[in-house]
């Protein structure tokens, strides 16, 4: 399936919880975790935070052979995420049909900041607005880092629904 702006900013309102808290991203990033493993065999970093504090709630690797340049990959998806509360995906999408780079639209001199990869996923709530956490996966393609998300939580809302 091609992405499009539209087809992941769909994937973002279908992934709204109807809770969230250190449980829930406990549950999810296990399934992210098990489903990396299952599905590839490059390892991945896996991040999930709240939003108001970067309180991390999870973290962990799929296996061995990740790297420190990993963690920087997922700080500067998740800077993206908590400011503009949307997925790093639709960031991308979204600056690739301006045909713009992320520092050029935003006037940013800094690159090192922000991340416009996927992998990086807002946590909504129903009923709350805002964005009240962060899903960030680092180590695959980033269509890969974005989908193991997405069907992470996929997977979460179809058990406890």
């Amino acid at each position: 399936m091609s992405l499009t702006v539209e087809s992941v900013t769909t994937q973002e309102e279908a992934c709204r919880l109807s809770s969230f808290d250190s449980n829930v991203a406990w549950e999810i990033g296990n399934i992210i975790r098990t489903n990396a493993q299952q599905k590839f065999t490059r390892p991945v970093v896996i991040y999930i935070a709240h939003a108001n504090s970067s309180q991390l709630l999870f973290f962990a690797t799929s296996g061995p052979g990740t790297l420190p340049d990993n963690m920087h990959w997922v700080k500067r998806k998740e800077a993206v995420v908590l400011r503009w509360g949307c997925s790093t995906m639709r960031m991308r999408l979204s600056l690739q049909t301006k045909a713009k780079a992320l520092q050029e639209v935003y006037e940013m001199g800094d690159p090192s900041i922000y991340a416009v990869h996927g992998g990086g996923f807002p946590v909504k709530v129903k009923g709350v607005e805002g964005v009240v956490g962060v899903i960030v996966v680092s180590g695959l393609a980033q269509e890969d880092d974005h989908s193991v998300i997405v069907e992470g939580i996929q997977e979460y809302l179809a058990k406890n629904s």
